[in-house]
Formats: C-alpha cells, sequence, structure tokens
C-alpha cells in the first residue's frame, strides 16, 4: 500500500501579514494512522522541499500525540523537509492520496493545475481521495468525467463557516470553503464545531476540521480494504 500526502507550499495569510502552511496536526495523525497501518508514504507539495508549517499548529493547546510523536521523529522530519514536487508524481505509482488541511490549500493548491490532473487521475484509476479540514478546497476546481464540478451531487465536507468565524478569518480567506462546495452543488454536511465529521462518498472522503484527522485516515484505510 503506498499513500500519497500532499502539503501546501503557501504561506501568507492574506494581507495580514501573518504566516499559514499546513495544519500540523492534520498532517501527523493521518501519517502515523497510515504508516502505523502498513502503508509507504511519500510526500510532495507544489513547490517540493521544506512545506511551510502554519506556526499556530505548534503552539501548546494544539498538540496530540501524533505531534509529540513526529516532534520527536527525526525521520518524518527529514521526509517533510524534502517534499517531492509535486509536478513530478502521478497516480500511477499509489494506491491513495490524502491532503492535509491549514489554511495554505486555498491559496495554492485550490488552483494548482498538477493537483487537479492528479486527483483527477486517482479518481479515473479508481483510486481513493481524501483530504481534511480545509483541505477539501482541492476539489474545487476539479471535473468529473462529463466535465461537471467533481463535487456537484457528491456528500462532502469541510472547514464550516462558523468553524472560520470562530477563528477571525471569514475576511482573510480567499473563499469560505462550505459556501463554495455548496455553490458548485455538493451536499455539504457538517457537525457541531470542532466535532469529528467525515464524510465518504465513494472514493471522496472529506473531514471537516483537525478532529476529524486520525477519522479521515481510518475511512481510507477502510476504503482501500
Amino acid at each position: 500500500m503506498r499513500v500519497l500526502i500532499v502539503l501546501t507550499s503557501h504561506d501568507r495569510l492574506g494581507d495580514t501579514g501573518n504566516k499559514t502552511g499546513f495544519w500540523l496536526e492534520e498532517f501527523a495523525a493521518p501519517y502515523y494512522r497510515l504508516k502505523d497501518a502498513g502503508a509507504e508514504i511519500v510526500l510532495a507539495s507544489p513547490k517540493g522541499g521544506q512545506p511551510p508549517l502554519d506556526p499556530k499548529s505548534h503552539e501548546p493547546d494544539a498538540q496530540t500525540d501524533a505531534t509529540r510523536r513526529f516532534d520527536a521523529d527525526p525521520a518524518a522530519q527529514a521526509a517533510l523537509a524534502n517534499t517531492h514536487k509535486l509536478s513530478g508524481v502521478g497516480a500511477d505509482d499509489f494506491d491513495a492520496v490524502f491532503y492535509p488541511g491549514g489554511h495554505g490549500p486555498l491559496w495554492d493548491l485550490s488552483n494548482d493545475p498538477a493537483s487537479i490532473d492528479l486527483i483527477e487521475s486517482f479518481l479515473t484509476q479508481n483510486k481513493p481521495v481524501a483530504a481534511v479540514c480545509h483541505a477539501p478546497a482541492v476539489l474545487v476546481n476539479v471535473k468529473d468525467a462529463d466535465g461537471q464540478p467533481l463535487v456537484h451531487g457528491k456528500r462532502v465536507t469541510g472547514f464550516s463557516n462558523s468553524e472560520e468565524a470562530a477563528v477571525g478569518l471569514t475576511d482573510v480567506v480567499p473563499f469560505l470553503l462550505e459556501d463554495k462546495l455548496a455553490a458548485l452543488g455538493g451536499s455539504y454536511e457538517r457537525a457541531d464545531d470542532w466535532h469529528s465529521k467525515v464524510v465518504v462518498d465513494g472514493l471522496l472522503i472529506t473531514g471537516q476540521n483537525p478532529a476529524s484527522s486520525e477519522a479521515v485516515a481510518d475511512a481510507l484505510l477502510e476504503t482501500l480494504g
């Protein structure tokens, strides 16, 4: 079992002057869930190399068993520091793809041609695509075989409008993920803020927020069978 994890390369939180990137727990929890299940994991990002970490995700109140394990794991840190360039990887070599969130994907992976092509290739090859929190943004420009938005008519979730409001970034992000998924014809589902929610619709697996990251990985493993 070979799984590709794709991380953002975007590090600027709009015009705020603050940094963003990927959310550590949303990477670490699935990384270890998949690794402990025997998966070989390959990491990629649009620019390659070290993807930017959202500094807020490394603060004490954001830590979990998985993030602490990562902080004590030199091999995982080395892999993260040397991600492959996204344009150089393809669906043929993997059984599934997983996208961790953080605000970064709203800016780069949502529009990245290599990522869009990659997701379409995975689905064409009948391989699952999983994304958590803000990472379902990677789906918004993906089309199905008929040229329709991929999420049209599909059950999906992702970071909710009320969660975005709670972190004070409603007017900073390029789009509100809940609104965007619904506008594209997705059937958006949600749990209460900060509670785990995973939606599986065929090969598409989405999670609402950081609390959902481990459960998304479990759903991905179940789909892989």
